[in-house]
């Protein structure tokens, strides 16, 4: 699979990163041929959380692939943390707490990423680069970064934490691309041109911070999937005249849209369906034309200025 450089790290990954956050639904068996699919697809960095299913989806994951120094060694890990029940803790004590948490679920020694999950109002980014340090130092943590975080709020972390942040996970979609938008649709008196993100894009592209885009195939915050969906009839009949003239899925099609901006994202999957894994691998291999992408960004219903 194609790699980009994650940020300004050292670490070449592949251009999709698979989501981890259902693998709870599957037995131990099924999701161990879901990993290694994964891996056969070259799609070798895995996206974790402390939250997701109280922390069984790390532990699931290394039994089911029978974690070892050999089979680490074969993927990236990155996992997140600073969700707690009702409330966000980006405090020194839970990071800290949080990452060994981590660690020992998913039976290795180090993560080669780790995000702050979502802003925490109450955050002491003196407190946070604490942590950072002594994760970095410990050899625990190899690469920092975030989650659904705008420009001022990196900037105020980054005055105090001396590691690069890498990545910005965001959500976006060709459903949710408030995002992409904003950046059309300047200076206009339409709906489409307020800014809910401070800039977010061109903040991270300014600042070479990789946008890793989660739920890619939803729309809204969680209603459901655009795909197959009788909601979107224009978007649906679009991506699938463009699917076939390329000979791949719809699916394949609704990443490779994510792909082809300038931005240079890593998208993260969401599915545990090993078909659907493999088509949003194969879009790495997809170059939509300028048309093709402006086709279907009108074709689910945003109008150009």
């Amino acid at each position: 699979m194609r790699t980009i450089r994650l940020g300004t790290s050292d670490l070449q990954v592949p251009t999709i990163a698979v989501g981890c956050m259902r693998i709870t639904g599957l037995k131990k068996s099924e999701a161990e041929t879901f990993i290694k699919t994964a891996l056969d697809e070259g799609a070798n960095f895995f996206d974790h959380a402390d939250v997701y299913g109280g922390g069984e989806c790390e532990s699931l994951f290394a039994d089911a692939i029978s974690m070892n120094d050999k089979v680490r060694e074969s993927m990236y890990l990155q996992s997140k943390c600073g969700i707690r029940k009702g409330q966000f803790d980006f405090s020194k004590e839970h990071i800290l707490a949080s990452v060994d948490g981590t660690l020992k679920r998913l039976r290795t020694d180090y993560l080669d990423v780790l995000l702050l999950h979502r802003p925490d109002a109450l955050v002491e980014p003196e407190e946070v680069a604490e942590a950072f340090d002594t994760l970095e130092s410990s050899g625990k943590v190899r690469n920092f970064g975030v989650s659904n975080q705008n420009p001022m709020q990196i900037q105020l972390l980054q005055k105090y934490v001396k590691q690069p942040i890498v990545a910005n996970q965001l959500q976006l979609s060709i459903t949710n691309a408030t995002m992409i938008s904003a950046g059309i649709n300047v200076n206009m008196l339409n709906d489409a041109a307020v800014n809910r993100d401070g800039s977010i894009l061109d903040f991270c592209r300014l600042h070479d911070i990789t946008i890793q885009p989660w739920s890619p195939f939803q729309y809204g915050f969680f209603e459901g999937v655009f795909l197959d969906n009788p909601k979107f009839p224009e978007l649906n009949a679009k991506i699938d005249e463009i699917a076939a003239n390329y000979n791949v899925s719809n699916t394949t099609i609704a990443i490779a849209w994510l792909l082809r901006h300038p931005a240079v994202m890593q998208p993260v999957t969401g599915t545990m369906n090993v078909q659907r894994l493999k088509d949003c691998a194969a879009a790495a291999d997809i170059h939509l034309t300028r048309e093709e992408w402006y086709e279907i960004y009108r074709a689910a219903g945003n109008v150009l200025p």
